[in-house]
């Protein structure tokens, strides 16, 4: 359960993960666990994942509706020689852009791999209208950003290393975070989890039941991104809780 009433989250973002074998249940899905993890840690806010088949028409209307609403959009898989590889003509149609040959990717395609060159593999110089090449250290080819769109490969390892190569430019006011441990059943602290929120109304509030664990039953998370403001808050939820009821406050 999380509480909010006037909480600032600064930039948000949406994740769209693409891929059959997904949604098949044929290949556990990593890659939103990392960049919610990451973008928390950067300060941006998570607000919507989603898992597309891959086909142009869902992607084209997920992007659609993403694209104004989230200051960041990630997509994830999709992007190789395949059939089913495409996420870049979904994004291009949600956009109402072209396609189009890049002659950079074309040249960097065909210098990599020039015993391959065929029609498969230069669908992936194919890009939308307008798209930026966004280069990060160690990176041998780039992060293609339409608009506030960022594509990335689906295979784990690859994605973790582009995004690790440029996540600085995401970064903003980080958020604070205090724990309350309690050995109180969540039914009983709903009043003062609610108390708290209407004297601080830019909190992000939670609890969460722990189950098999002797020591406390609801762990409380309190969120800020004002460090002064999560210390008074973590204080007056103190103050409403009964002393024997708390296990810890980390």
């Amino acid at each position: 359960m999380e509480l909010m009433m006037e909480f600032d989250f600064g930039k948000t973002a949406a994740i769209v993960i693409t891929g059959n074998e997904i949604l098949s249940g044929k290949v556990p899905e990593q890659n939103a666990q990392y960049l919610a993890r990451e973008l928390r840690a950067l300060g941006v806010n998570l607000e919507r994942v989603t898992i597309i088949p891959d086909q142009t028409k869902p992607i084209a209307e997920e992007i659609a509706f993403c694209k104004d609403r989230f200051d960041f959009i990630f997509t994830s898989g999709g992007i190789g020689p395949t059939h089913d590889d495409v996420t870049v003509a979904g994004v291009a149609l949600g956009l109402s852009r072209k396609l189009i040959e890049n002659p950079a990717l074309s040249k960097m395609l065909r210098d990599s791999y020039p015993d391959r060159v065929n029609p498969a593999l230069m669908k992936m110089a194919y890009v939308p209208e307008g798209t930026e090449f966004i280069f990060g250290a160690g990176l041998k080819s780039p992060v293609l950003l339409i608009e506030n769109i960022y594509i990335f490969p689906g295979v784990p390892e690859f994605l973790v290393k582009k995004f690790s190569a440029i996540k600085e430019r995401f970064q903003e006011a980080p958020f604070y975070l205090k724990k309350i441990f309690l050995r109180q059943d969540e039914e009983k602290i709903a009043e003062p989890l609610n108390k708290t929120l209407e004297q601080f109304p830019r909190l992000l509030l939670g609890s969460y039941p722990i189950l098999h664990q002797k020591e406390y039953k609801v762990v409380v998370t309190i969120e800020s991104k004002e460090i002064g403001l999560l210390e008074q808050a973590t204080k007056t939820l103190l103050s409403f809780l009964l002393e024997e009821s708390v296990y810890k406050v980390e």
